[in-house]
């Protein structure tokens, strides 16, 4: 029979836990120099996209027909575009649109996926069989195509961009949840809630999904410069954010036509891009192996 002295003494103890694991994996990551410079790398994308109408030199839609593709200056740091914009405002202001697309679409898709995933894992039978044959459907056709379909069928835009991406990306959350939930089930802590009479529904909200969450927070890490890559892709191919708005995929592309006489149109959004992608990518690495130190060997 259940009692409230069990229950009480169950939760301190998973709180005792989390604790000392969340301090466990913060001196395990600030060890990883790699992890550091993520963490840096996008904390300073983070400060650019927060503040960008304050710290940009110029208004990222003026137009300077007299001033087309201009060098690198004190006035244009970087340079302007074939239309006489500047490129480093430019370059500011879509970095709040790519962290914006960025963090809805894992939103998205991430709350698809650790939804089915979490309930194909715990419950397993005809409802993980069912989810896991929709996940090989899905990733039996190429992600960007597929999204490029999606977008195509709803129009251009910022939020059909999300939705698009979000239908396709979201099979890696679920299958590496579901994984997660499999293993946490066989637990000690989950067969102890079950002994004192906890039903079904309170093991998994109380005890199954609270430790599955790191494993989710590591995977948004991860798949965030996944979705960036795959937002700025479709802009660039004309299916996401449409100019005028700054878009770093459609900065390249108005810029591939200049590459020979004014590279930085291109090359600065690129390297925007890439900075952005190896900050998220140092920093979801340094997240897994503290998480799982067992991992990589150091």
């Amino acid at each position: 029979m259940k009692t409230t002295g069990d229950k009480r003494e169950i939760d301190r103890e998973l709180r005792r836990q989390r604790t000392s694991q969340l301090y466990l994996i913060w001196l395990r990551l600030k060890r990883n120099k790699l992890a550091v410079i993520g963490l840096v790398f996008v904390l300073i994308m983070v400060f650019i996209a927060l503040f960008s109408p304050w710290i940009s030199p110029h208004n990222p839609y003026a137009t300077r027909p007299l001033r087309k593709r201009e060098a690198p200056s004190l006035e244009f740091p970087l340079g302007t575009d074939s239309l006489g914009r500047c490129v480093l405002s430019r370059l500011f202001s879509g970095s709040r649109i790519a962290l914006q697309i960025g963090i809805l679409i894992i939103l998205f898709e991430g709350s698809i996926g650790i939804f089915l995933g979490l309930i194909s894992g715990f419950f397993g039978g005809w409802v993980d069989e069912i989810v896991m044959r929709l996940v090989d459907i899905l990733r039996s056709f190429p992600v960007i195509v597929l999204a490029m379909a999606i977008a195509g069928i709803m129009g251009q835009g910022i939020y059909n961009v999300v939705i698009a991406l979000g239908i396709v990306g979201w099979t890696t959350y679920a299958r590496m949840i579901r994984s997660r939930i499999l293993s946490i089930k066989e637990e000690s802590y989950v067969e102890a809630a079950y002994c004192i009479g906890e039903p079904s529904y309170s093991v998994l909200l109380r005890y199954v999904l609270p430790n599955a969450l790191p494993t989710a927070i590591v995977m948004m890490a991860i798949m965030m410069p996944t979705a960036l890559i795959a937002s700025a892709t479709l802009s660039f191919l004309g299916v996401g954010v449409q100019p005028p708005t700054p878009s770093w995929g459609s900065m390249i592309s108005a810029g591939r036509d200049y590459l020979l006489e004014a590279p930085w149109i291109s090359s600065f959004a690129g390297l925007f891009i890439m900075f952005t992608v190896l900050g998220f990518n140092f920093l979801g690495d340094g997240l897994r192996d503290s998480l799982d130190p067992t991992t990589k060997q150091r």
